[in-house]
């Protein structure tokens, strides 16, 4: 960790938390295009590459993405104090560091390593929860503690898929377990007041929710699938997966970007040219093998 600056002020930390799926990485490219007059530096700690938007790319250097405005991106590595030591040594040093953490994370423990560096500033948790998928999510036995245990560490939460209105109980069950501000994202005008504003701390309540163990699953290769036989292909997923996402090839040169969430799936033309399918998925590891997801990719 790097010695203390006593001429340079404290960095600032906030983590953005939430399920996989719930538009953690959405609300990441809304944060970076808006007009906040700061130097961001945002790591990312997911099971996927990171998904930065390609029109805020200004240059990629290894595991680093340069963005037009001036922030920088990157991935994050298994210890978290290097990481954190290596925004604080940059110079100029960064006015905000954010933290996206993976999906199935306690971010309650990536925020703790704020509060012990002396140089960094506890900036809050934000977590993302997605109004069409968090009830069924939280009652999940499998699951459900995970899920209802990271709105109960938030000191923000931003309420995403909304635009179909919000299921009846969704807040009431929010707030029996945190009495964190609740945001709808969709109306929202701006997110950077709320992520780089400070973030009031709910005190007193960072517990660190229990969790299954998961199991991961990538696939780096040359198959090429239409949009029909994609589709059909994702609908028979086994139901164990509750994420999955990456780019596959088209037969017309372009490809597919993938996004699916439980057996919500959407499949659309990918910005640039995929020359290679790549996907990542997880799942709860009592209920699927790496076997059973292998047998279902390439069966036909």
């Amino acid at each position: 960790m790097s010695l203390p600056q006593q001429s340079l002020p404290r960095l600032p930390m906030t983590v953005i938390g939430g399920y996989l799926g719930a538009g953690k990485t959405t609300l990441l490219n809304r944060l970076l295009r808006e007009d906040h007059g700061q130097r961001i530096m945002v790591m990312v700690n997911d099971f996927g590459a990171i998904n930065i938007d390609a029109d805020l790319i200004a240059s990629a250097d290894g595991d680093t993405i340069t963005l037009t405005n001036g922030c920088v991106c990157c991935t994050m590595g298994a210890d978290l104090f290097m990481a954190m030591g290596d925004a604080l040594d940059r110079r100029p040093r960064p006015d905000h560091l954010v933290i996206e953490a993976s999906g199935i994370a306690d971010p309650a423990r990536i925020a703790t390593a704020a509060r012990a560096e002396p140089e960094m500033a506890y900036g809050g948790i934000a977590v993302v929860v997605d109004a069409q998928h968090w009830l069924g999510l939280a009652d999940d036995p499998q699951i459900g503690a995970q899920i209802r245990g990271q709105v109960a560490v938030a000191d923000l939460l931003l309420l995403s898929k909304t635009e179909k209105g919000l299921p009846d109980s969704l807040q009431t069950r929010l707030s029996a377990l945190s009495a964190a501000p609740q945001i709808d994202l969709p109306t929202c005008p701006a997110v950077a007041p709320l992520l780089l504003g400070g973030i009031a701390p709910m005190e007193g309540r960072h517990t660190h929710p229990a969790h299954p163990a998961y199991l991961g699953w990538s696939h780096d290769g040359d198959t090429v699938m239409d949009r029909e036989a994609l589709a059909a292909k994702l609908a028979a997923a086994p139901h164990a997966l509750y994420r999955i996402k990456g780019l596959v090839r088209a037969p017309q040169g372009d490809g597919w970007e993938v996004q699916v969430v439980g057996r919500s799936v959407e499949i659309k033309p990918a910005i640039a040219t995929v020359t290679r399918t790549r996907l990542v998925a997880i799942g709860p590891q009592a209920m699927i093998t790496k076997a059973a997801v292998e047998a279902w990719w390439s069966g036909d």
